[in-house]
């Protein structure tokens, strides 16, 4: 499977902040023989030997970090297949703000335009006369 940037720039941020806060870590991080690529292929083989369709950001945190920790894994190859990465956007308090700006400026218009369209449909239609109208009616008392 090939992994998208973005999936391995996640994983590999993960793995630099932790080996960041966990000395620990930061010594099998440091492996040689070790790889971001190949942990990546590590990651999508479990997962499709699995069977499972989901897992948490957790789970495949943990992944990686086992591939850095074992040495006996034995070889890792690349696997065909498809990948797909929930993606998580994080906007800044002004892309915030200005996407407000524009949902609200949007309801705006939606709104001026219905009151237009009811507005041009009184016009339009048509008086109804009443056939009483014009006509008067006797009265016998």
């Amino acid at each position: 499977m090939k992994a998208t940037d973005h999936f391995k720039n996640t994983i590999k941020a993960y793995l630099d902040k932790r080996a960041a806060d966990d000395i620990l870590f930061s010594a099998s991080y440091a492996k040689q023989h070790k790889n971001i690529d190949e942990c990546i292929n590590y990651i999508l083989t479990e997962v499709q030997e699995s069977g499972c369709n989901g897992f948490t950001d957790d789970e495949v945190y943990s992944m990686a970090v086992h591939y850095y920790d074992e040495d006996n894994l034995g070889k890792i190859n690349p696997i065909s297949g498809s990948v797909v990465v929930n993606h998580h956007i994080e906007l800044t308090e002004d892309e915030k703000r200005e996407q407000h700006e524009a949902a609200v400026q949007q309801y705006r218009e939606q709104i001026i335009a219905e009151m237009r369209r009811r507005d041009d449909a009184r016009r339009k239609k048509p008086e109804t006369k009443n056939a009483t109208d014009g006509v008067s009616q006797l009265s016998l008392f």
